[in-house]
């Protein structure tokens, strides 16, 4: 474990709460997946879902372990970042079997975008059926970068989507594309009517808010209720943010990141600029962040208000600690492994389950010693 100087971090620090010592425990509960990419929990608190970028949906329990692949799952784009990304239940999911799923596809011309659509699971996991397209990322801009596509609920049942500026930067402040947008839909998919460019001529009414780079993380805050989003910066830069309705988050106007040239980014006017939104937290040195999940567990009251958020380039498991809308220290687990870390969640047990993003991509259960005898909730 290794916590890092606040001189990295934005804004000033201070530790509310001590950070633990002892060493996580680590469980290896399945591996030769193939760069899985996120995992959903179904209402038996036993049965995950893990999508598998290459394009398989499976199923995953204690004792029986990997499912064949589910069959009714969409063909998907399966190329450098793209594929078969995010998988989230439907609020009603105990009703309605409804499993919303983000991936890729492409036009003739090679060019990808991602796509969110639902299908129903059947009672015994094996079919999706009756599968349907909710929204298509257009125009299709991305061979294959940036492309996010995180999904999440609010209490009220709307769905949030996180799309990538598909590295055509200037597309982030352009309010006709879908690119580098936050996106707000109802639990059916439909248009709110209270979205903020519902009435405005030359903008996609589905845009919630705008102006991200490429999202990787999407998360809402059991405590505040409000949505947190994490993205990759360019060379630097990484944030997260809490996107609000209609606001502007920079990028690529403004950023604290470099371009991969070592230059400046050419749209940038620096990283504080009129108009946009500052970040709630950025490193200036990019971790290339990914899934997060917020710990709102009594099992390990160690991680009581954390945030913890995956590292795909420093190969790590950030656990941010958490005051308000302040980040008030940072810790680094899992370093040790030496895997990227794609996605987190936190199983109805407390504990964590976390994703690799490898060839031979692994399910792990993360907890600390002290787990017999600490409070379950």
């Amino acid at each position: 474990m290794r916590l890092l100087p606040a001189a990295l971090l934005f804004g000033a620090l201070s530790t509310s709460l001590p950070l633990f010592a002892a060493d996580v425990q680590v469980q290896v509960l399945q591996d030769k997946l193939d760069h899985p990419w996120s995992v959903a929990f179904l209402p038996d608190n036993q049965t995950l879902l893990i999508t598998e970028r290459s394009g398989q949906l499976r199923s995953w329990q204690p004792g029986k372990g990997l499912s064949q692949p589910i069959g009714g799952v969409p063909k998907v784009w399966a190329n450098r970042q793209g594929g078969l990304l995010d998988v989230v239940l439907a609020p009603d999911f105990a009703q309605s079997r409804r499993v919303w799923l983000s991936y890729t596809t492409a036009d003739a011309s090679g060019r990808a975008g991602g796509v969110v659509g639902y299908g129903r699971l059947g009672d015994d996991n094996r079919q999706l059926s009756d599968f349907k397209v909710v929204l298509e990322q257009t125009p299709k801009l991305s061979s294959g970068a940036n492309i996010g596509t995180r999904l999440a609920f609010d209490r009220q049942g709307f769905l949030y989507i996180a799309f990538g500026d598909n590295f055509a930067s200037s597309s982030a402040q352009q309010l006709d594309k879908l690119s580098g947008k936050i996106v707000r839909l109802t639990k059916d998919g439909e248009i709110p009517p209270d979205n903020p460019f519902v009435n405005r001529q030359g903008a996609r009414a589905e845009i919630w808010s705008y102006g991200m780079r490429n999202p990787q993380g999407l998360a809402l805050n059991p405590w505040t209720q409000q949505m947190w989003e994490s993205e990759h910066g360019p060379r630097g830069g990484d944030e997260v943010n809490i996107p609000e309705k209609g606001k502007n988050y920079g990028w690529p106007l403004a950023t604290y990141g470099i371009d991969y040239s070592g230059k400046k980014v050419p749209e940038a006017k620096g990283s504080e600029v009129e108009g946009t939104e500052q970040p709630l937290h950025y490193w200036k040195v990019s971790p290339a962040i990914s899934g997060m999940a917020f710990y709102n567990s009594a099992r390990f009251p160690q991680w009581k208000n954390s945030l913890f958020i995956g590292a795909l380039k420093e190969k790590s498991l950030i656990r941010l600690q958490v005051n308000g809308e302040k980040v008030v220290e940072e810790q680094r687990l899992l370093e040790d492994r030496g895997e990227r870390i794609r996605d987190v969640r936190q199983g109805p047990d407390g504990y964590l389950y976390v994703l690799t993003d490898e060839s031979n991509g692994k399910l792990l259960k993360v907890g600390l010693p002290d787990a017999a005898s600490a409070p379950r909730g």
